[in-house]
């Protein structure tokens, strides 16, 4: 399959590597362009407002990831872009924690071009790349390819839900004081879409679906609440549930 026409999105806070693999993506598998994001908001923004990106790739250190889980929601509301990280964590669990959350690939940031030019192809192909340290419980850096589907890492093996990140919790804040989803992206100076990432994220966190049952859930005491920088958090009623 042709490359010709590929968008695609590099999330990560350092710029010069941003660079660098954006311009692997130029000339090794003629992407025609290549948005830039330095956070995790960022990114959202980008991938909301332009759907011909093919093809996002993330660090997970960057601001306001936190945690590799989620993705998870960045799947499920971009489901026909391939997703994958670069990360410097060689951490067993952290490489765990994005393939159950469906990632497409899990690169290090120690492999040569080389080698990152090799697993990314695998990503592009429809492949899922996984680094073979993954298989060496004293995760000593390794190179090749190991394909494997997303569905067969269990959640069980990872432990609970992660926390909600920062950004989350301001948006559960508001979500509890019956603010819209419109209302909310323009306190926080966020887009509506990306609101709504943070949104399928917090759903998955208490395992709800809808706004109303969020917002219970949210006024109520919860693991990591804290004091948000929009106040202290609400033990009001349930928001109204408007989009």
């Amino acid at each position: 399959m042709s490359a010709l026409g590929r968008i695609g999105l590099v999330a990560d806070d350092d710029a010069y590597f941003r660079m660098a693999v954006g311009t692997i993506l130029t000339r090794e598998f003629g992407f025609t362009g290549v948005f830039e994001a330095a956070s995790l908001d960022e990114a959202l923004e980008c991938l909301s407002g332009n759907v011909s990106i093919s093809t996002a790739l993330f660090d997970l250190s960057m601001p306001g990831m936190q945690t590799p889980t989620n993705l998870r929601a960045v799947r499920e509301c971009f489901p026909s872009t391939r997703i994958a990280v670069i990360s410097g964590s060689n951490s067993r669990r952290d490489i765990l924690l994005a393939l159950e959350a469906g990632v497409h690939g899990y690169m290090l940031k120690n492999l040569s071009i080389k080698d990152l030019a090799t697993a990314l192809q695998t990503v592009l192909n429809g492949g899922i790349y996984v680094p073979a340290s993954l298989a060496d419980l004293s995760s000593t850096p390794a190179q090749p390819i190991v394909a494997m589907p997303p569905e067969a890492v269990s959640s069980e093996s990872v432990g609970a839900a992660a926390p909600l990140t920062p950004r989350q919790q301001d948006v559960l804040d508001l979500l509890v004081r019956g603010k819209t989803n419109k209302e909310i992206a323009l306190a926080l100076g966020l887009g509506e879409g990306t609101v709504k990432i943070h949104m399928t994220a917090i759903f998955r966190y208490f395992g709800v679906n809808n706004r109303a049952a969020a917002a219970v859930a949210g006024a109520r005491p919860y693991p990591v609440r804290r004091r948000t920088l929009l106040g202290t958090a609400s033990n009001g009623n349930a928001a109204d549930p408007r989009q």
